[in-house]
């Protein structure tokens, strides 16, 4: 896993570039480019809302961490290039506080248009969650590229973290013709009971407003 760590000071430098690079990105993730083969990876560290995972997948506390970590760095070592597993070995080493690990393996899936890890790379830039660096406004195109894949989480995210103001210092904000294509989008994948309140409670917000400035 040298090859990873040797990537860990590049990162804050690809997220500043992030909005400018953003567009040169593949838009669309095609799974049938990459194995699909279920591996130990997949059946210890797979996430059960992941559109593309092979295996079931496991919920936060019920992941084994020694064991998915161990697992996947086998197995991601014979498929180097795999933007699931790499997504996979960043998920279990975050959860394991290895952030510095975990970021540049979330990066380099994100930059293969694996939609789970831009979105979940968005999540922990937007706060800094389990101690990544805060970069709202490079969240706010990893939550994007994940959106225009049909990922129901960015879709919705974008409009919920938007009117929080979290995305208020970017010089890209989305409009509000954006912000509500995305939750119709979202609607239209017949969200279960929880996510559809959510989506007609921003719809009115967004509604309620003039313009998204």
């Amino acid at each position: 896993m040298s090859n990873w760590r040797t990537n860990i000071s590049l990162f804050s430098l690809c997220l500043i570039t992030v909005p400018a690079i953003a567009k040169d990105l593949p838009q669309n993730f095609d799974p049938s480019k990459y194995s699909q083969t279920v591996t130990e990876c997949d059946r210890l560290a797979a996430h059960s809302e992941d559109p593309n995972k092979v295996a079931a997948g496991v919920a936060e506390a019920k992941v084994d961490l020694p064991a998915a970590i161990a697992a996947c760095r086998i197995d991601l070592a014979k498929d180097a290039g795999n933007p699931r597993l790499q997504y996979q070995l960043g998920r279990a080493l975050s959860y394991a506080g290895q952030i510095d690990e975990a970021l540049p393996l979330l990066e380099s899936s994100s930059r293969l248009a694996y939609p789970q890890a831009q979105f979940v790379l968005g999540y922990l830039l937007l706060d800094g969650r389990l101690k990544a660096p805060v970069d709202r406004c490079g969240a706010l195109e990893w939550f994007r590229q994940s959106a225009r894949q049909q990922r129901m989480a960015a879709q919705i995210g974008l409009a919920a973290w938007y009117l929080d103001g979290h995305f208020a210092k970017c010089p890209n904000r989305p409009t509000r013709a954006e912000l509500l294509g995305n939750l119709a989008a979202a609607r239209a994948q017949n969200p279960k009971f929880y996510p559809e309140l959510l989506i007609s409670d921003l719809e009115r917000q967004l509604g309620a407003r003039q313009r998204v400035k």
